[in-house]
């Protein structure tokens, strides 16, 4: 009877800024029967630095955060349009 813990991501892209929100879940099984499931939401936006995300987000910003995009945000966010808040 062994516990088991691994994690899942599943990203989704917000234009026109190309946010990233990102939702793990942790989930834990027993003898490979899943017993317990949380969820854990972050947004990213972009410049945000991603060194300690998982690949997957990481490749994503990388893909979709060309200089333009950052630069176009940071203009947005200027406005005080839209913010980022702290976990």
């Amino acid at each position: 009877m062994a516990f088991t813990e691994r994690q899942e991501y599943k990203l989704e892209i917000i234009p026109p800024y190309q946010v990233i929100q990102c939702r793990r879940s942790d989930i834990v099984e027993k003898d490979g029967v899943e017993v317990g499931r949380t969820y854990f939401r972050h947004m990213r936006c972009p410049g945000d630095d991603v060194t300690n995300d998982c690949a997957e987000l990481q490749a994503v910003a990388e893909a979709l955060w060309t200089q333009e995009v950052i630069d176009a945000y940071a203009a947005h966010a200027a406005e005080g349009l839209y913010t980022q808040t702290e976990n």
